[in-house]
């Protein structure tokens, strides 16, 4: 994901929260805020995962003119298209999002305007009983604020199997 600008907004940070259930005043109510240690409305945990919205093309949001976006009315809803055995990486297996970790270096909050900078990370290999090889894969985003201070680091781990699971 490259986002060269997320600005953070009270609004986003307080709909943000709400989505997930959390109702800790910290997220929208600024004098509470002022009296915590921050001192200020800051976001949530797993906030910045909200800044794909700003990356240009991001697969998961509609399109302008098109219906290629799995959910957008364009092709049948609850299931999404079956894809070949060996996209995404090769080999007759599948893969999928196995953790996401954050290191947070301070609180994103209000008024900050964050970019990502991405990395790639550690790769390793464990062997499965019923799908081979395992090959897990990190991919780091940091995300830096207006003055280029390093705010959050995402880390988040894949894994692709070298052939589909045996059904045995």
């Amino acid at each position: 994901m490259a986002v060269e600008k997320f600005p953070v907004e009270a609004s986003h940070i307080m709909m943000f929260a709400r989505s997930v259930g959390d109702d800790n005043q910290i997220y929208y109510d600024e004098e509470y805020a002022q009296s915590t240690e921050p001192g200020a409305v800051i976001a949530p945990p797993t906030f910045v995962q909200a800044s794909a919205q700003f990356e240009p093309g991001y697969s998961l949001r509609p399109q302008v003119g098109g219906d290629n976006w799995f959910g957008s009315g364009g092709k049948p809803t609850g299931v999404k298209p079956k894809e070949t055995e060996s996209s995404g990486g090769g080999g007759g297996g599948g893969g999928l999002h196995a953790e996401q970790r954050y290191i947070y270096h301070r609180h994103p909050k209000v008024g900050d305007v964050l970019h990502t900078v991405n990395k790639p990370g550690k790769t390793w290999e464990k062997e499965g009983k019923r799908s081979g090889k395992l090959v897990f894969s990190e991919s780091i985003t940091e995300y830096y604020d207006q003055n280029d201070e390093l705010v959050v680091t995402a880390i988040g781990t894949g894994v692709r199997t070298e052939r589909p699971v045996d059904q045995s």
